[in-house]
């Protein structure tokens, strides 16, 4: 079945339950989480399989990176307790099966934005 523009109905789905998702980590983040390796992450996408049965969240972490190892090991222990909560807050016939990955975006686009600042002020060499 397609709608109006083209798009199948299950790839709107899809969209809509990524948008879910991640929305709901980002709320189980904020005010469920109690693990303190975990320490200031923002969920930065969601990719959900064309089946639904897999999830990956992409997390950037605040910190340096021994901290990051730290968060990322306390999130991988902590992902049956939110694919818990997003059983039981999203109603799907199977709870998705989900994998943190650590999203590396915000750190290459603010060197992006330190290099261009460089040259722009003429510093010369970038490193």
């Amino acid at each position: 079945m397609r709608d109006l523009w083209g798009d199948s109905v299950g790839e709107l789905r899809r969209e809509k339950l990524r948008e879910l998702i991640k929305e709901e980590v980002s709320n189980i983040f904020q005010r469920e989480m109690k693990d303190p390796r975990i320490g200031f992450v923002t969920v930065t996408d969601v990719e959900v399989s064309s089946d639904l049965s897999h999830v990956k969240i992409y997390v950037s972490v605040f910190g340096d990176e021994p901290s990051r190892e730290e968060t990322m090991r306390g999130l991988e222990s902590a992902t049956g307790f939110v694919r818990s909560e997003l059983g039981r807050r999203i109603r799907l016939r199977h709870t998705p099966e989900v994998v943190f990955k650590f999203d590396r975006s915000i750190e290459r686009g603010a060197r992006v934005l330190e290099l261009l600042d460089k040259v722009k002020k003429g510093e010369g060499a970038v490193d």
